[in-house]
C-alpha cells in the first residue's frame, strides 16, 4: 500500500471517484501528489466543496449532479446542464418541439440522442446552443499561455498587492482565496445583474472561498468608468468570464493604459479564444482526467478541473511576480486537466480506507454583495494619488 494511495484515500477523493455501487477508485492518486507540490493543503482544496455539501461519487453522474458521461458512437462525451438555460435548450439540441416527459427528463432523451452520434457532432451541436460539452480526451496538455502586456517591475511579495477578482464559481475565486491567504488585498467584483452563482443555495462554499475578500458590487455597463479605475490600479486582475465580455466594454488588458508589473490572469475553458463554455466536470473529461469504471470512464473527484486550475493559476501568478509581472496569463481548465491526466495511473482498487471528504474550516462568512464598496473606492483613490 503506497503513501500515494493512502493520501488519495484519506483526502476523500477516492470516495468521490468510482461507480456508486462499486469500490472507491484509487487510479488517479498521483493527481493529489502533484497538486500537493503547490500547497500542502491541496487535499482540502480539491475535496473541500464535496465535504461542505455532503457529496459522494455518482460514477457517470458527476458528484454535483449537473454533468453526465454519455456513450457516443465513437467514444464518450460529457454534457453539463447546470443552468436553467441549459435545460431549456435541450429540445433545440434534440430538434424537437418539447422536452420529453420521461422520469429522467432530460437525460433519458439526451442519452439516446448521443448514442446515435459521433462525439464531434455532439460537441458542435451543443456548442451552438451554448451548452457545455466535451469529448473524452479532446484537449491537449499545455502550459499557461503568457505574453507581455507591460514592462516588468520589482515586486517585494504578495503582502500589500491589490487583486481585482472578477471571476466567479470556483477556479478563479480559489486563486483569489490563496492570494488573500498569502497577504494580498483581494477585491471580489460582481455585477448586480450577475452575482457569483455560489451565493445561492448552500452558502458554506461561497463563505469558504470568499471570506477573506472585500466585496465590490458595480454595474459593468453604467459604472464602467469606476470599474476601469479599479483595474488600472490593481496589481493583479483575475478574469473568469469570456474575454469578449470585457472587450466589448473596453475593459480588457489591451484597453487599459499599460502599468508596469500588472498581471492579468485569464481563466478559460479551452486553450483557444473560442469562448466555449466549460465547467469543472466537463473540462476534466475534455482533458481525459477520469477514473476507471466497469465498461467505461467515471468522473474523477468533484469538478476536479476547477480546483486544479485554481492551484495552477496561483502558481502561474506567483511565478510571474518573480519575473516582475507585466504579463497576460491564460490558464485553460481543459489543458490543466490534460496535464494531470498524463500522470501515471495506479491500481484502481486499494485496501486503504476511503472516508468521505471532511468539511474544511470556514474562517469567516463571505461578504454580502457590495458590503465594502466605500472601502474599495477609498483604496482606489489612495492608489491613484500615489501614482500621480
Amino acid at each position: 500500500m503506497s503513501s500515494v494511495a493512502g493520501q488519495w484515500g484519506d483526502s476523500g477523493l477516492a470516495h468521490l471517484t468510482g461507480l456508486p455501487d462499486g469500490p472507491p477508485d484509487f487510479s488517479r492518486a498521483n493527481v493529489l501528489s502533484r497538486a500537493a507540490e503547490i500547497t500542502a493543503d491541496a487535499a482540502t482544496l480539491l475535496a473541500g466543496r464535496a465535504g461542505l455539501l455532503g457529496l459522494t461519487r455518482g460514477g457517470r453522474v458527476s458528484a454535483g449532479g449537473a454533468t453526465r458521461l454519455l456513450r457516443a458512437r465513437d467514444g464518450w462525451c460529457a454534457i453539463t446542464l447546470s443552468r436553467p438555460d441549459d435545460v431549456a435548450a435541450v429540445p433545440a439540441v434534440l430538434q424537437v418541439d418539447d422536452a420529453p416527459k420521461e422520469p429522467d427528463d432530460p437525460w433519458g432523451a439526451l442519452t439516446v440522442w448521443a448514442a446515435a452520434r459521433l462525439t464531434g457532432e455532439i460537441v458542435e451541436r451543443t456548442g451552438l446552443l451554448d451548452i457545455p460539452a466535451a469529448a473524452l480526451g479532446e484537449a491537449a496538455a499545455a502550459p499557461p499561455r503568457i505574453r507581455p502586456i507591460s514592462s516588468p517591475a520589482p515586486v517585494p511579495g504578495l503582502a500589500g498587492l491589490l487583486v481585482a477578482d472578477l471571476s466567479s464559481m470556483w477556479a478563479g475565486p480559489l486563486c483569489g482565496h490563496l492570494l488573500a491567504r498569502a497577504g494580498a488585498t483581494v477585491v471580489k467584483v460582481e455585477s448586480p445583474r450577475r452575482p457569483d452563482g455560489t451565493r445561492t443555495g448552500d452558502r458554506a462554499f461561497f463563505d469558504w472561498i470568499n471570506g477573506e475578500k472585500l466585496s465590490y458590487c458595480i454595474d459593468f455597463d453604467s459604472q464602467a468608468d469606476q470599474l476601469r479605475q479599479l483595474l488600472m490600479v490593481a496589481d493583479v486582475v483575475i478574469e473568469g468570464s469570456r474575454p469578449a465580455a470585457l472587450a466589448r466594454r473596453r475593459l480588457g488588458p489591451d484597453h487599459l493604459a499599460p502599468r508596469d508589473g500588472r498581471i492579468w490572469l485569464r481563466i478559460t475553458g479551452y486553450d483557444d479564444d473560442s469562448g466555449r463554455p466549460a465547467f469543472g466536470d466537463d473540462a476534466a473529461v475534455a482533458g481525459g482526467l477520469v477514473g476507471t469504471g466497469v465498461d467505461g470512464p467515471v468522473f474523477c473527484g468533484d469538478a476536479i478541473a476547477d480546483p486544479l486550475t485554481g492551484l495552477e493559476a496561483t502558481r502561474a501568478v506567483t511565478d510571474s511576480l518573480h519575473r516582475g509581472g507585466g504579463e497576460l496569463i491564460q490558464v485553460a481548465m481543459s489543458a490543466v486537466a490534460a496535464n494531470y491526466a498524463e500522470l501515471p495511473t495506479t491500481e484502481p482498487v486499494s485496501a486503504h480506507p476511503a472516508p468521505p471528504p471532511r468539511r474544511p474550516h470556514v474562517t469567516k462568512p463571505g461578504p454580502e454583495t457590495g458590503a465594502d464598496n466605500d472601502t474599495v473606492l477609498h483604496l482606489v483613490s489612495e492608489r491613484r494619488c500615489l501614482s500621480c
